[in-house]
């Protein structure tokens, strides 16, 4: 399978728009989910690095992806130290995010080449973040900060790239300010994988969500 570049990571991730977001200690049930994103049309996916032994979880999603869902993009989520963003990438994450910005990982992520999105609420530490190497910064919490917000840092850093998480719904309006305030991609968890969908093995829902975030992220872009 072709791996593709930093650079080149992050230009799809601008094409595509979106990257879900999802954690669960039951590897058989995070495969289901991410072949549901898949066949919505998702590209990208975020697993989230949060319960015990979570890097075997990953580990098996990434054989399975390489199977299943060959053009799938695996990255690895709230990372906040070197050690693991290390262990990540040694098992096949091709970008981290953390919830903060980390000197340690963004040596880390630089040394192998991977993308690295620091979580960033502040102007200064989005310039940080891109004085480190970062391309695209993550913004959070999103839902604090607000569309507005975006506007205001691109105004005197047009070149600024931002990933909202932790506000970002289906709703088309809300989707709509983001990409309209200039963000380069959205990052969506529990929005777009509701818990009811997972408890009740609904993956349907999970493919119609994001097939129609895609959607509509396609018809703003258009316009």
């Amino acid at each position: 399978m072709k791996r593709l570049s930093r650079p080149e990571i992050a230009l799809e991730m601008k094409n595509s728009g979106l990257v879900p977001l999802f954690y669960n200690q039951n590897e058989e049930l995070v495969k289901e989910v991410v072949y549901a994103a898949y066949k919505g049309g998702a590209r990208f996916f975020e697993f989230t690095h949060r319960g015990e032994l979570a890097h075997e979880v990953f580990t098996s999603l990434v054989k399975y992806c390489r199977e299943h869902c060959p053009e799938m993009i695996l990255g690895v989520g709230s990372v906040t130290d070197a050690g693991s963003a290390g262990l990540y990438i040694n098992l096949g994450a091709e970008f981290v995010v953390s919830p903060v910005i980390r000197k340690d990982v963004a040596k880390v992520c630089n040394r192998r080449k991977v993308l690295y999105l620091p979580g960033c609420s502040t102007l200064t530490e989005i310039s940080l973040a891109e004085e480190l190497g970062c391309e695209i910064v993550k913004l959070f919490p999103a839902a604090v900060l607000g569309p507005d917000f975006v506007k205001a840092i691109t105004a005197p850093q047009p070149w600024t790239s931002v990933m909202p998480s932790g506000g970002v719904s289906l709703d088309t309006e809300n989707l709509r300010a983001w990409f309209e305030a200039g963000v380069t991609c959205v990052g969506m968890g529990s929005a777009l994988i509701p818990m009811d969908a997972v408890k009740n093995s609904d993956f349907k829902t999970i493919e119609s969500n994001v097939f129609r975030v895609l959607q509509i992220i396609s018809e703003i872009r258009s316009v």
